[in-house]
């Protein structure tokens, strides 16, 4: 059994081709896709947020709408970047969302991929330490992100406050018990698997991998698992982690999924250079139900995690993207023992 969800990047363009062609469309439609994932059945409705482009960006105000429109569907990011972020402020948006969705918040964060705009955080106000760097100030902030979703107080109150404050050092609120339990770090190496594992986060983990063994991406990945989960183990954390991977699957059972994926079926692996280091990214899964299903089953990574996330073509609309994770939660895995 596995927890199915979908990962939107949000994209937006005025292509009349597109079925977003405003930021306006994008955060309805993906309002609308995770009640629609809800009633299909599905686990998970995750969004990538990126800055500085025509994609999804802040991600609480839609995670907070997202949770009040659904009622038992998870709701997470898949990734936010922590270089720019502020933790105390972060840990009060992510407190509220979490509240606002019954404790159904999982948020991914990382230290973030090449974005639009070259050191674009530091039009946040965010600029590494001397001597340090934007992974370090990316890793700094996750820390301490992570120890104030703790929620033990930290400052001393006023002694004349506007309001009564409880005895003792005063916390961020709204604090929201168990989230910090939520929180998964996507890590594009082993070794990032491996400080994530230390730091008592979760794995989440894409169809790009920056680095490269040589070997096919699922076993790469695969490796990642294994290696995170004996991380976990030596750290001694007193509660069992879990595991996402990102996988593009398009099942076709239509003339229309032909058209749009039946090219798509020869996918492989693809070998390239990512911020100046070699990387590997994962095929695309296409093809009839049964192809599928004996192509997946050979996926070690995918048999390795909890947690599977389809990336799914925002911009082909809300009806499709709903019939492409109806396809797999139907017609692919249930004979692959994920449902």
């Amino acid at each position: 059994m596995k927890n199915i969800g979908f990962l939107s990047f949000g994209h937006w363009t005025p292509n009349p081709q597109s079925q977003t062609r405003s930021a306006s469309d994008v955060l309805l439609q993906s309002i609308d896709l995770a009640v629609a994932a809800e009633e299909l059945g599905a686990d998970g409705a995750y969004f990538r947020v990126h800055h500085f482009a025509n994609q999804l960006s802040s991600p609480f105000p839609l995670l907070a709408a997202v949770g009040a429109k659904t009622s038992k569907i998870e709701i997470g990011t898949g990734v936010i970047d922590m270089r720019y972020e502020n933790p105390f402020y972060m840990t009060e948006d992510a407190g509220s969302a979490d509240l606002i969705s019954g404790g159904r918040l999982q948020l991914g964060i990382s230290r973030g991929s090449p974005e639009q705009v070259i050191e674009g955080y530091r039009y946040f106000g965010h600029t590494p330490p001397e001597g340090s760097d934007h992974a370090a100030m990316a890793r700094a902030h996750t820390r301490q992100f992570l120890e104030l979703l703790e929620g033990k107080g930290f400052v001393e109150p006023n002694p004349s406050p506007m309001f009564p404050n409880p005895p003792g050092l005063l916390r961020l609120e709204p604090h929201s018990e168990g989230l910090r339990n939520r929180i998964w770090w996507g890590a594009g190496t082993r070794k990032t698997a491996e400080w994530a594992a230390e730091q008592g986060m979760n794995l989440m983990s894409s169809t790009l991998l920056s680095e490269d063994t040589g070997v096919p991406f699922h076993q790469l990945q695969a490796e990642q698992i294994v290696r995170f989960r004996k991380a976990w183990s030596d750290a001694g954390h007193p509660h069992e982690p879990r595991v996402s991977v990102s996988r593009s699957i398009f099942p076709i059972v239509s003339d229309l999924d032909r058209a749009y994926f039946g090219r798509e079926g020869t996918g492989q692996d693809q070998v390239g250079y990512l911020d100046g280091g070699k990387a590997r990214f994962g095929k695309t899964y296409a093809g009839e139900p049964d192809r599928l299903i004996a192509d997946l089953a050979e996926d070690e990574a995918i048999a390795a995690a909890d947690t599977l996330l389809l990336t799914i073509p925002n911009q082909l609309g809300v009806d499709y993207c709903a019939h492409v994770l109806d396809a797999l939660l139907t017609e692919v895995a249930p004979a692959l023992g994920w449902r």
